[in-house]
C-alpha cells in the first residue's frame, strides 16, 4: 500500500548535512517523513525543480520591540518580515518595555506570540543585578532560549558592566549565555569623541579596543566559572583572532551588516541609518570577520534586527537611535555573498540552521532529517532582485539595502509543514509556536 503524506516537494536540490542533491521531500503531521524515495500519495505536491531547499533559517538575534515600543515593531510585523525573508524561527531580545527579566514578563511574551507570530520563536531573559539569583530558574522556563547580558550600554536600560556582576550571573546559570560585549567603562571615557552631526565618529567613540577589552574580560570569567558564552555581533578582526583560541568556552556570531557594510563609506552614503551598536567599522575589520568565518570561528549568523522609525533615525548624531532592520534581508544578502563566492551554500546552512540548533540545543530543528520539524527555506539561487523599502514588512518601513541588487532570493517558507510564504505572498495567519530546547524537555510528552 502506498504511503500517504500531507505534502511532497518534488525535484528540488536539497542542501543538508549529507551534501546537496536532487531529491524529494515528504511531510506528514508537520515533520519530515521521508527524504529521497517518496513514492506515495500526498494532499499537495510542490514542484521544486530549479530551487534549493534548505533547513529552515533561524535568526537567533532580533528585537521585535513588543511590549512597549510597538510604534516601530511588534511580534506580528517582525515575524511577518521574517517569513517573507525565508526565516522560520527567531530568538527575540529582552530590552522591551517592560524588560523581559522575570517569569511574568516572559510568559506574557509567549502568550502574545503564540499563534499570532508567523514564525516559531523563543525569548532571551535579560539580566540585572536584582534577578541574578533567579536566572537558573528563568533560563529553563518554556519559551526561553537563555539569558542575555549587556556588558555595554545599547538600546534600553539593561546593563551589567562589572566583572563581579557578570561573574555572579555565570555562577548560577547552566545554559549558554549571550553577551553584548563592549567595555562600558571605556565607552563612558570616550563619549567626548562623538562629533555632533557626524555619525562617522560613532566607531571612533565605540572603538575596536572597547570590544576586544570586554571580550577578553568575558572569556576570563567564563573560564573561571566553567560556563559557555556566546559573543554576539562580533565586529573586530582582533576579537576573531582571540576567540579562535577559546572555542571550548566561547561561540561567536557575525551579522550580515558587519559582513557587508564598511566605514566610512556606509556613513557617507547612509548617514545615521548606518548607526548601530557595536558599530560598522572599516574594511580591514570586515575582512577580518570574513577570515574568521572562513576559518570556522563564526558559529552562527544573526541579523540583530533592531528597527527604529525613520523619524527616530533622522535626529542629528549622537541623538539618533542606534539600530536597523535586518531579519527580512538576512537570506538575500547572504545568498548574494554565496553567489559572489565568499562562502559556500553548505556553510550558509551551517551558520543559519545547524549552528543555532547546535549552540542552543534546539529540539527537532536545524536539519532536514526524518523526525525533524518540516521547517524549510526554499530559495532560487539564480533569481536577481532589487531590495527596496517597499518590500520591507517591518513597521519601521526601511532597510539600509534599499536599491541594492542581489542574486539569490527566498521564494518559500515552510514552518512545521505549513506553507507560510510562497513567491512573496503570505498564505496563512500567524501560527507560530515556542521553540523547544533539549535542556528544558523535562515533563514534556
Amino acid at each position: 500500500m502506498a504511503a500517504s503524506y500531507d505534502l511532497i516537494i518534488k525535484g528540488a536540490t536539497v542542501v543538508n548535512h549529507d551534501g546537496a542533491g536532487v531529491r524529494d521531500l515528504a511531510i506528514r503531521d508537520g515533520r519530515i517523513a521521508a527524504v529521497g524515495d517518496t513514492s506515495g500519495v500526498a494532499g499537495e505536491t510542490v514542484d521544486g525543480r530549479g530551487l534549493h531547499v534548505l533547513p529552515g533559517v533561524i535568526d537567533s538575534h532580533v528585537h521585535f520591540r513588543e511590549p512597549g515600543l510597538t510604534h516601530k515593531e511588534d511580534l506580528e510585523t517582525g515575524s511577518r518580515a521574517a517569513v517573507q525573508g525565508g526565516v522560520t524561527a527567531i530568538f527575540e531580545m529582552p530590552n522591551t518595555d517592560p524588560t523581559t527579566t522575570d517569569a511574568g514578563a516572559l510568559a506574557d511574551k509567549v502568550k502574545r506570540a503564540h499563534h499570532r507570530m508567523h514564525c516559531d520563536f523563543a525569548f532571551y531573559v535579560g539580566t540585572t543585578r536584582e534577578n541574578t539569583r533567579d536566572l537558573a530558574e528563568l533560563e529553563r522556563l518554556p519559551g526561553a532560549c537563555g539569558v542575555k547580558v549587556f556588558m555595554g550600554s545599547s538600546t534600553g536600560s539593561l546593563l551589567v558592566e562589572d566583572d563581579e556582576g557578570v561573574r555572579d550571573i555565570l555562577k548560577v546559570i547552566r545554559r549558554r549565555a549571550a553577551f553584548h560585549s563592549e567595555d562600558e567603562y571605556r565607552l563612558r571615557e570616550r563619549m567626548h569623541l562623538r562629533v555632533d552631526g557626524d555619525p562617522r565618529s560613532h566607531p571612533v567613540w565605540r572603538d575596536a579596543t572597547a570590544a576586544l577589552m570586554c571580550t577578553e574580560r568575558l572569556i576570563r570569567l567564563a573560564r573561571e566559572t566553567g560556563k559557555r558564552v556566546h559573543v554576539l555581533h562580533v565586529t573586530t578582526k582582533e576579537e576573531m583572532l582571540f576567540l579562535a583560541q577559546h572555542k571550548d568556552v566561547a561561540s561567536a556570531e557575525a551579522t550580515p551588516t558587519h559582513l557587508t557594510l564598511a566605514a566610512p563609506d556606509c556613513y557617507e552614503r547612509l548617514g545615521t541609518l548606518a548607526q548601530l551598536n557595536p558599530p560598522v567599522r572599516d574594511a580591514s575589520h570586515r575582512d577580518g570577520l570574513w577570515h574568521g568565518l572562513a576559518q570556522g570561528v563564526v558559529d552562527c549568523l544573526g541579523s540583530d534586527h533592531s528597527p527604529h522609525t525613520l523619524e527616530e533615525k533622522s535626529h542629528p548624531y549622537p541623538k539618533t537611535h542606534s539600530g536597523m532592520t535586518g531579519v527580512q534581508t538576512l537570506v538575500p544578502i547572504m545568498l548574494d555573498h554565496v553567489n559572489a563566492g565568499r562562502l559556500s551554500l553548505a556553510r550558509f546552512v551551517d551558520l543559519t540552521s545547524a549552528g543555532p540548533a547546535r549552540l542552543f540545543g534546539m529540539a527537532r530543528k536545524g536539519r532536514i532529517a526524518v523526525g525533524y520539524d518540516a521547517d524549510l527555506t526554499i530559495v532560487d539561487l539564480k533569481r536577481r532582485e532589487t531590495i527596496t523599502n517597499s518590500w520591507i514588512c517591518s513597521r519601521a518601513g526601511w532597510t539600509p539595502y534599499d536599491g541594492v541588487e542581489v542574486t539569490g532570493w527566498p521564494v518559500g517558507t515552510f514552518i512545521r509543514g505549513r506553507k507560510v510564504m510562497w513567491n512573496g505572498e503570505l498564505l496563512t495567519p500567524g501560527q507560530g509556536e515556542a521553540v523547544r530546547f533539549l535542556e528544558t524537555l523535562a515533563g514534556e510528552r
